[in-house]
């Protein structure tokens, strides 16, 4: 009977905490949707009280008045293709240290995983006076180039495990059939590191979609900022539109969201593997 009156009471301790961590986890998403569709007076008289209506005259408003189009395209842009960029040349480097031997290799991949412990605003000067001294500052190119080294270390460490958890026998058996290095690299090892590509790559365009800082800094002109740049336009001394804030986070956020439900699956999957082999 004790054990039994044990085993009732660990699931619903455990399913306590499974419901509290949810609750927590989707309510400032919910609320944010919420207000979106409140009126100002609506949010500051009751901000957790549901909309007296569902009026979409905010998100109307977004790309009419501010071109949220253009921002988005932007976005997309500036987020996809340093992904896609980095994610090639970072596959190739975690694929060579994963698989070969050379002088200095354990040097080269702590100095790529120390690179975590940086912190991101003592990189504004040189960042800034690289972009200035190349003449990119207020241009896609200039942000894309910060961003093409965003996920470095992290990157560098989920694909150089997942290469290790390849067995090196079947590069070693395509090499005595004949096969060279991009032969072994493209056929055989790429197509079973699918998952930790996939992993790295959702959380480098993720961070580069959400990133605020530099893309606030290296651009000045409405025609080439980010959606997340765009939220402090409603911003001003005297006054704050919370409607549309909200409404413009929702626009940031969400499809972040979406994207990342779609591939939790493989990022889960090389975590853990990385965890393992890490």
């Amino acid at each position: 009977m004790i054990d039994i009156v044990k085993k009732i009471l660990g699931k619903v301790f455990m399913y306590s905490v499974i419901i509290f961590t949810i609750t927590v986890s989707i309510f400032p998403i919910l609320w944010i949707i919420m207000s979106s569709f409140k009126t100002n007076g609506e949010i500051m008289s009751g901000p957790f009280t549901l909309p007296s209506s569902i009026d979409f005259r905010a998100y109307k408003y977004l790309f009419e008045k501010y071109d949220f189009l253009t921002y988005t395209f932007n976005s997309v842009l500036i987020s996809f293709l340093p992904t896609f960029l980095s994610l090639i040349f970072y596959t190739m480097g975690a694929y060579v240290i994963a698989k070969y031997d050379f002088p200095g290799k354990k040097l080269f991949f702590t100095l790529f995983t120390m690179t975590l412990l940086v912190p991101v605003h003592s990189r504004t000067q040189p960042i800034f006076s690289l972009i200035v001294g190349l003449d990119l500052y207020n241009t896609k190119t200039g942000l894309m180039l910060v961003y093409l080294s965003t996920g470095l270390a992290l990157s560098m460490f989920i694909l150089k495990n997942t290469f290790q958890s390849i067995p090196m026998e079947l590069t070693e058996s395509a090499n005595l059939d004949g096969a060279g290095f991009w032969r072994t690299f493209l056929s055989i090892n790429l197509p079973l590191a699918r998952t930790g590509m996939i992993t790295a790559g959702v959380l480098m365009f993720l961070t580069n979609w959400n990133e605020f800082y530099y893309a606030n800094l290296l651009i000045s002109t409405s025609n080439n900022r980010t959606l997340p740049v765009i939220t402090i336009l409603f911003n001003s001394m005297f006054t704050y539109n919370y409607t549309n804030t909200f409404a413009a986070l929702v626009v940031v956020v969400i499809p972040g969201i979406i994207f990342y439900a779609f591939a939790q699956r493989y990022v889960q999957e090389s975590m853990a593997s990385a965890a393992i082999k890490g």
